[in-house]
């Protein structure tokens, strides 16, 4: 039915459905005039796109085959940009639409790394992330969206599906299409038909020949690393202190160092307010606990970091014994959850070279530099014996961080093409490889130079006598290892490539 420039044909919800998408890939002509209608409908600049067009292409001249997809939010029935926001900015509606609720983002961009298909989009000029919300507003006035006005091809449709149905009966077979991400992930609702291609005819992203590196998320790059220093400096703090006080003659830890094992992250953990759209609101990033891990994160770096403070507050007031130890015990559980929990931040499917059991471990591995933070501040304040036990800590993890470096870098020597998210994967690989090659080594024998060699210097001169040497080289070694941690995760940042949209050339979420 016709109403002026508006087709009224939205069906009526019944129990247990929601409303979905309907692509018809056979229909589209590649116009892209669905985004240009959805960005006028929504006033969003060129550089915002709600809606976009994919292209594909298969077979070799002259028999070749142009495929397009026109893909916005897929209102999925399990969303995870949901279950990550850290402020409980997303919605689901009783209609099936996934809302996103502008006031309460701070532009974390969190559900950005989380949506599989990379569907919500962060507006630098409003300082939030924002995504299709499939016209809300014109289906309650019994208009269908705009994209859907606009296709010249009817390429684009609203409908209404049993989700029970869907999920056990069609979505395996109507829910899929040619380069898009496992469904099993967030089970979306947009129905395709596809055109009759062969099974053994490869189908190509149009874009495989573009590689871009990532965001570099330098503050994130900052307060990842110091938070993860303080969490080592305060395990060395806790273990100096419980060996003192069962009579073991190692120096004490006193005020001073207890202070160094807390400034890294009292400097690092306000640096990730400055990652945020809307810094001013950072500390709603604690509201959602109960199913995001940055929630967690937030919540238990920022106890970490109060309670190391207090930690520090007791060496000065000089209260001790079983008291201080037992408080130093519960700071260390806490941190050691919150650095788990900032793992976990980014080990989730949307993001295959993050989502890896090697990211937990290698950012506990970071906390060899809070060993040797440490060892340097007891050899200026306390003498050699409580450097050497510390220094010999520090040399061992810093050789397990090695021997991590390594196994990521035989992952990818070794990539199996029939590895799941392998295209994904082996970009990850070109990057390291040829965009940043010289990183790379930088990293890897920096790592060795001051996480190995040095420190072992560092004992050999100090059981020789040669404090005054052995004082500048600790400080070598710890600037040098902290340089190295940071080179490291500054090249995990860029080099992650997410699933997403094939053949996406004019949008995406990458900020340059």
């Amino acid at each position: 039915m016709q109403c002026g420039n508006y087709t009224i044909d939205i069906p009526e919800l019944k129990v247990g459905e929601q409303y979905r998408f309907h692509f018809d890939a056979t229909a589209c002509v590649g116009c892209h005039c669905c985004e240009v209608a959805c960005n006028e409908q929504n006033g969003n600049p060129d550089s915002i796109k709600w809606r976009r067009v994919g292209e594909m292409e298969t077979g070799s001249f002259p028999d070749t085959l142009q495929i397009f997809n026109s893909m916005s939010c897929n209102h999925c029935v399990d969303p995870e940009c949901l279950k990550g926001c850290p402020t409980n900015s997303y919605i689901k509606l009783d209609n099936g639409i996934v809302w996103h609720d502008d006031p309460s983002c701070i532009g974390c961009q969190y559900c950005t790394w989380n949506c599989p298909y990379e569907v919500p989009i962060f507006n630098p000029d409003r300082g939030i992330v924002t995504k299709c919300h499939m016209c809300v507003d014109k289906l309650e006035a019994g208009q269908t969206p705009a994209c859907v006005q606009a296709c010249p091809g009817g390429a684009i449709e609203i409908e209404a599906v049993n989700v029970q149905e869907w999920l056990e009966k069609d979505m395996q077979k109507e829910g899929v299409a040619p380069h898009l991400p496992d469904i099993s992930i967030t089970k979306p609702t947009t129905r395709y038909t596809l055109p009759d291609i062969p099974e053994d005819q490869e189908i190509r992203p149009a874009d495989e020949h573009l590689l871009k590196p990532a965001h570099a998320e330098l503050p994130l790059v900052f307060m990842t690393v110091l938070t993860q220093v303080s969490l080592g400096a305060f395990l060395a703090l806790f273990l100096g202190d419980l060996l003192s006080w069962i009579g073991l003659h190692l120096p004490k830890p006193n005020f001073i160092t207890a202070l160094f094992a807390t400034i890294p992250a009292m400097i690092g953990l306000p640096l990730s307010a400055l990652h945020l759209g809307r810094p001013s609101k950072a500390m709603s990033a604690m509201k959602n606990w109960k199913t995001s891990w940055l929630s967690r994160e937030a919540i238990a770096l920022g106890a970490f970091t109060a309670l190391a403070t207090v930690t520090a507050g007791l060496y000065l007031m000089e209260i001790g014994g079983i008291l201080r130890v037992l408080f130093e015990a519960v700071t260390l559980i806490v941190g050691i959850y919150g650095i788990y929990a900032q793992s976990m931040i980014y080990r989730i499917p949307a993001r295959p070279s993050w989502n890896r059991k090697s990211t937990t471990k290698r950012f506990f591995g970071s906390g060899y530099v809070g060993f040797l933070l440490v060892a340097t501040i007891l050899l200026f304040f306390s003498g050699t014996q409580g450097a050497l036990v510390l220094l010999s800590v520090a040399m061992l993890t810093g050789m397990v961080q090695l021997l991590l470096i390594y196994e990521e870098i035989s992952f990818y020597r070794h990539l199996d093409s029939e590895e799941p998210n392998f295209y994904q994967l082996n970009r990850t690989k070109t990057l390291l490889q040829e965009h940043f090659g010289g990183l790379k080594r930088l990293r890897l024998y920096s790592l060795v130079i001051f996480g190995v060699i040095f420190p072992l210097v560092a004992i050999l001169l100090l059981a020789s006598g040669l404090i005054g040497v052995a004082k500048g080289v600790l400080v070598l070694t710890f600037v040098g290892a902290l340089v190295s941690e940071l080179v490291g995760r500054y090249l995990f940042y860029r080099s992650v490539v997410p699933l997403g949209l094939a053949g996406n050339f004019f949008a995406g979420n990458q900020r340059g």
